[in-house]
């Protein structure tokens, strides 16, 4: 039987793993995939790995086979960006190797005297690099941020300062806007669907997003006309996704629900959005559980967090 003519967008941390061990079922639906010919291309917004480095990571957690062409990072798309809006410009960089090297990639390279940009991604930020990159932004350098997360897990107890908090810290000192590209950033998915095309040469419209995140993956795939599969392996709550305006098309327990589903060929409304609409959510919870275009407008500093 023939497959889904369906291709996606496929979200790593909290989707296929979980710190350093696979999510139950993940190599089986990558397997699917691979054996049906079904396209398909991780995203994410972490800008630190190269994509040589996660297919390395996946072969160790037992997804073997993969390829630097299967990702595609913040890093990627912020060189991408670069690269058409601005080219033979220069950056000063806080960001680790996968960042460097995909800038470099596209041409642009270090300018620690006169960049045309500081570009703020994953990674750690001496004090002596948030001031030169200070100094860059009040002499007229523009600031750019591969990706608006404000932290990010380390391990099941851990967190690090995120990319975004950086951005915001230079945003503070500075008083210059930067601009966050990475999830949910529609350029994001644009060229990530523009990827999928050259590798396999599937029509855009038939792309579906799927993350674990209700701020970044579910809402720029809203934002972009896709469709957006939410699963309950990461970040997100069950009782929290009715707090949101946008909602994923469809609500999984983990990818494993797609894997019979791709093999086949035929289309399941097993937990389709919205069968979990019986379920009992709390609408009376204090603070801000996610960013809004509205609260932004008031409170411009400090950016609200991306991702819970």
């Amino acid at each position: 039987m023939t497959p889904m003519k369906k291709s996606y967008l496929i979200d790593m941390d909290g989707v296929i793993y979980r710190e350093n061990h696979l999510i139950a079922g993940a190599a089986e639906f990558v397997e699917a995939m691979e054996m049906t010919g079904t396209p398909f291309l991780f995203l994410t917004n972490n800008s630190a790995p190269t994509a040589e480095d996660l297919a390395i990571k996946l072969n160790h957690l037992g997804i073997p086979g993969l390829g630097p062409r299967h990702f595609y990072t913040s890093a990627m798309n912020t060189a991408d960006f670069l690269a058409e809006t601005h080219p033979n410009c220069t950056v000063y960089v806080i960001g680790e190797g996968g960042l460097l090297a995909a800038l470099h990639e596209k041409k642009i390279y270090s300018d620690a005297i006169n960049p045309s940009y500081v570009v703020v991604g994953e990674g750690t930020a001496t004090t002596e690099k948030l001031t030169k990159a200070h100094e860059f932004i009040e002499r007229g350098a523009r600031l750019v941020a591969t990706n608006p997360d404000n932290w990010c897990p380390v391990s099941a107890d851990k967190t690090r300062p995120g990319a975004g908090a950086m951005a915001a810290f230079l945003e503070a000192s500075t008083g210059r806007r930067a601009y966050y590209l990475g999830k949910p950033n529609a350029y994001m998915f644009y060229r990530a669907r523009l990827r999928l095309v050259e590798n396999s040469h599937v029509k855009l419209d038939q792309a579906v997003m799927i993350g674990d995140t209700m701020d970044t993956d579910i809402r720029g795939a809203v934002e972009i006309g896709m469709e957006a599969y939410l699963v309950m392996t990461g970040s997100t709550r069950l009782e929290e996704v009715g707090d949101y305006v946008y909602q994923p098309t469809r609500i999984l327990q983990s990818v494993a629900d797609l894997t019979t589903e791709i093999k086949s060929g035929q289309p399941s409304d097993r937990l389709n959005s919205p069968v979990f609409a019986h379920t009992s959510v709390s609408r009376n919870k204090a603070g801000n559980r996610h960013q809004t275009d509205v609260y932004s407008l008031h409170r411009p500093r400090p950016r609200p967090a991306m991702t819970k």
